[in-house]
């Protein structure tokens, strides 16, 4: 039995030897434990700063964002309502000329009349619909010449003794399909 207290005793004083061997170590590394830790929280703290900051850039830059957005909105539907109230003038315009041919042109049917007006709004449709701009602008010019044509046959049919004429310029206009 003596055979197994010596085993147990040499194994309790390995054990021994190796908890104080390994306490030993931890207290020797204690400091270098202590310092690593407290640089770990130094670093979390300056990472949770730096993100604090960050955060604050971000929502700073997102309102100002935002407010670009608002003003640039506000301006386009602003935009979009005086193209609405332009484009109403228009076809407020083309009714008008409507009634001058009817008007000036009493003999003829009224189908020629509409025919006319249907010509001009489909060029103010092509106008205002087209996103190129040159091309706005090349059937802004057929438009401003078609309504020049409609109003010198109307002024010209009004200063006829025979008021039996067709608006020729403005039939010639269709014709050639400006």
């Amino acid at each position: 039995m003596s055979g197994i207290c010596n085993g147990l005793s040499r194994a309790l004083g390995f054990w021994r030897s190796k908890r104080d061997d390994d306490l030993r170590w931890q207290l020797a590394r204690q400091p270098d434990i202590t310092a690593l830790r407290q640089a770990q929280v130094l670093a979390e703290q300056d990472l949770v700063a730096q993100l604090k900051k960050r955060t604050q850039q971000l929502a700073h830059e997102l309102a100002i964002s935002q407010a670009k957005n608002q003003n640039e909105l506000a301006m386009i539907k602003t935009q979009c309502k005086q193209d609405l109230k332009d484009y109403q003038q228009y076809l407020q315009s083309l009714d008008g000329l409507k009634d001058s041919l009817r008007a000036s042109y009493a003999h003829l049917p009224e189908a020629v009349a509409f025919t006319i007006h249907h010509h001009a709004k489909q060029l103010l449709n092509s106008m205002w619909e087209t996103q190129d701009t040159q091309e706005r602008v090349k059937i802004e010019m057929q438009l401003i010449q078609f309504m020049t044509a409609v109003h010198e046959d109307s002024q010209f049919s009004l200063q006829q003794t025979n008021s039996f004429g067709v608006p020729q310029k403005t039939l010639a206009f269709i014709d050639t399909g400006r």
